[in-house]
């Protein structure tokens, strides 16, 4: 039997993120062969992967980070089954591995990431891997960019919440940044401005209108004027611009800019919960 020394177990440790137990019996199963005992642990990833298929996994992280140059921004959520697992320092250290690609190679899309290179392997199959040492289910289930002259990004405490916030101009104070990022958090708008909210969702708001006002009690050649005041509301409490700004509702967010500077303005934003 090969020798197993320590530094190989730490070494397989680094890279797998499996337990010590796990790494020293894949180097003794593999006979001191490094590849083989990475592929060890993969496999029984995979096992694990494929008879947990049909659990639920919604727990997890939420983690966003902008790059050096402050031009793009990306937004990953790693889920896990429980919070347990969610909470552990080496699962949250490979969903930031996953998020520092996300921000290096700019990948078109949550398949694109996923075929991504990590440590010998791609992200993938490294979350698969993963599943063999937690023995539940994980899922790379979310990812999403925006890329603009600057971009802000906000994690709230607990890793469950986090946004992107894309603006028009760059080196202005950067708490005006984070103010509009943990705004999107905080007040969940569904667009930038009322001219950006979709057709879809206008007609639904106008049709809920409709039929609060006839529940209501009002006659029916009304319904179709108290649902637009009804919109303009809605436009008001769920529009970013329109909003009120939650540090001084005396004035809106597009106000607030605006007192900071005139060309600033938002240009995207994403915004994503687990169940709090």
């Amino acid at each position: 039997m090969a020798t197993i020394s320590a530094a190989d177990v730490a070494k397989l440790r680094r890279v797998t993120l499996a337990g010590m137990m796990d790494c020293k019996k894949a180097l003794e199963e593999s006979g001191g062969d490094f590849d083989k005992a990475i592929e060890i642990i993969r496999k029984k990833g995979q096992a694990v992967a494929n008879k947990r298929a049909d659990r639920e996994a919604a727990e997890g992280v939420v983690l966003s980070k902008v790059s050096e140059d402050g031009k793009l921004g990306a937004l990953i959520v790693l889920n896990s089954e429980t919070d347990f697992v969610a909470k552990n320092d080496n699962f949250i250290a490979l969903a930031n591995k996953i998020l520092d690609i996300a921000v290096s190679k700019n990948p078109a899309n949550l398949d694109d990431l996923k075929s991504q290179p990590l440590d010998g392997a791609t992200v993938g199959d490294k979350v698969v891997e993963y599943i063999g040492i937690v023995g539940e289910k994980l899922e790379l289930s979310y990812f999403d960019k925006v890329e603009a002259p600057y971009v802000q990004s906000y994690i709230h405490p607990g890793y469950r919440l986090a946004t992107l916030a894309g603006f028009t101009k760059a080196g202005l104070d950067l708490q005006v940044y984070k103010d509009i990022a943990m705004q999107v958090a905080a007040m969940n708008p569904v667009a930038i401005d009322k001219a950006d909210v979709s057709p879809e969702v206008i007609a639904q708001e106008i049709e809920i209108g409709k039929e609060q006002a006839r529940r209501d009690g009002k006659p029916e050649n009304m319904l179709e004027k108290i649902a637009e005041g009804k919109l303009g509301k809605f436009f008001k409490e769920s529009t970013l611009l329109n909003q009120d700004f939650v540090k001084d509702s005396k004035m809106t967010i597009k106000q607030y800019l605006q007192s900071v500077d005139k060309e600033l303005t938002v240009t995207a934003f994403k915004r994503f919960t687990l169940n709090l």
